[in-house]
């Protein structure tokens, strides 16, 4: 591994290591166990459920990418090849997303072609948890709005100094010039020729979303994700009773927060989603830490055993389809 992989998983250990630290250094363990105790294991059981609902959606999604690409791709190659990779992000994240395609790339579909088809997926995930967010606050402004932005925008924006819009700008700004670079020099620079080829390969993984057969059942896959995480939420607040009397549109905004832990490299959004999610619930519904940190435990370790389950059954099952 390279010096840099090794120091850029390093500092990702020690932030889930800060952000465990300071999601459970106040927790009443007697008051936690206890919870423990109470839960209702019924509803976890069903959490399981959509969490697997989730996970064959976002195959069939991603399949739907590959096949104008590549039409021989199937069902138990691109399971494993998921699973696989999910399993290599609970350790190594973002690596899982390399370590997918490496497994679905064939004659037809390069490495760069699967990986633009994954970038197309982790965009509209991006556009999903904006969505998420905009129906939360539009329909619950009184609720989720200050919390919004006393615990999350400002504190984003205030350690910045100045606008997070003008970052943002500059950064897509300076994206585009590098781009445009690239492809000029790319005649005569080889390190830029290769970028540029690079570049192509994803421009052709965003382009199969055009050439799907049927692209309403792309967008219709993507709202069976989303909605599967929300009720894995609602699930998870059933499960505990000091939580159960919350509402689905309450289990809307509590996932939509909890996928910002997706976003924070950590593994498996170890302690980023135990610390965010417990801070929501602590904030806007008066539940007390011990609360919060026994629903995103319940949450994120039923999901991480599930995550671990399938990918080791589905790396022996890879292991063995190429031994024939």
């Amino acid at each position: 591994m390279k010096a840099s992989n090794v120091i850029k998983y390093t500092l990702s250990f020690l932030l889930a290591g800060v952000l465990v630290y300071f999601a459970f250094r106040g927790v009443d363990w007697q008051a936690f166990w206890l919870g423990l105790r109470q839960t209702r294991w019924g509803w976890v059981g069903l959490f399981l459920f959509f969490s697997v609902l989730a996970l064959v959606l976002r195959m069939e999604r991603w399949r739907s990418i590959i096949r104008p690409i590549d039409p021989e791709a199937t069902r138990p190659d691109v399971w494993d090849s998921t699973n696989v990779g999910n399993l290599v992000n609970v350790v190594l994240p973002g690596a899982g997303e390399f370590v997918r395609c490496g497994y679905v790339a064939r004659r037809n579909l390069s490495y760069d072609k699967a990986f633009g088809t994954i970038i197309v997926e982790r965009t509209c995930d991006i556009l999903a948890i904006l969505v998420l967010f905009t129906i939360a606050l539009l329909t619950g402004w009184d609720k989720f709005g200050n919390f919004f932005v006393d615990q999350i925008w400002q504190p984003a924006t205030g350690r910045l100094g100045f606008s997070l819009w003008w970052l943002i700008a500059a950064v897509v700004l300076a994206v585009g010039i590098g781009i445009l670079a690239i492809f000029h020099w790319s005649g005569s620079n080889k390190a830029c020729g290769k970028i540029a080829s690079w570049i192509k390969g994803l421009g052709a993984g965003f382009a199969s979303v055009a050439r799907m057969e049927h692209k309403w059942l792309f967008a219709l896959y993507t709202v069976g994700i989303w909605a599967s995480y929300v009720a894995m939420s609602w699930a998870g607040l059933k499960a505990v009773p000091m939580l159960s009397e919350l509402t689905f549109a309450d289990a809307l905004f509590i996932s939509a927060v909890g996928n910002i832990a997706s976003v924070i490299p950590v593994p498996g959004g170890i302690g980023a989603y135990h610390y965010l999610v417990a801070l929501t619930l602590q904030s806007i519904y008066a539940a007390t830490w011990d609360t919060g940190i026994l629903y995103a435990t319940l949450c994120h370790e039923a999901h991480a055993i599930l995550i671990i389950l399938l990918g080791v059954i589905s790396y022996v099952t890879i292991t063995l389809r190429r031994r024939k």
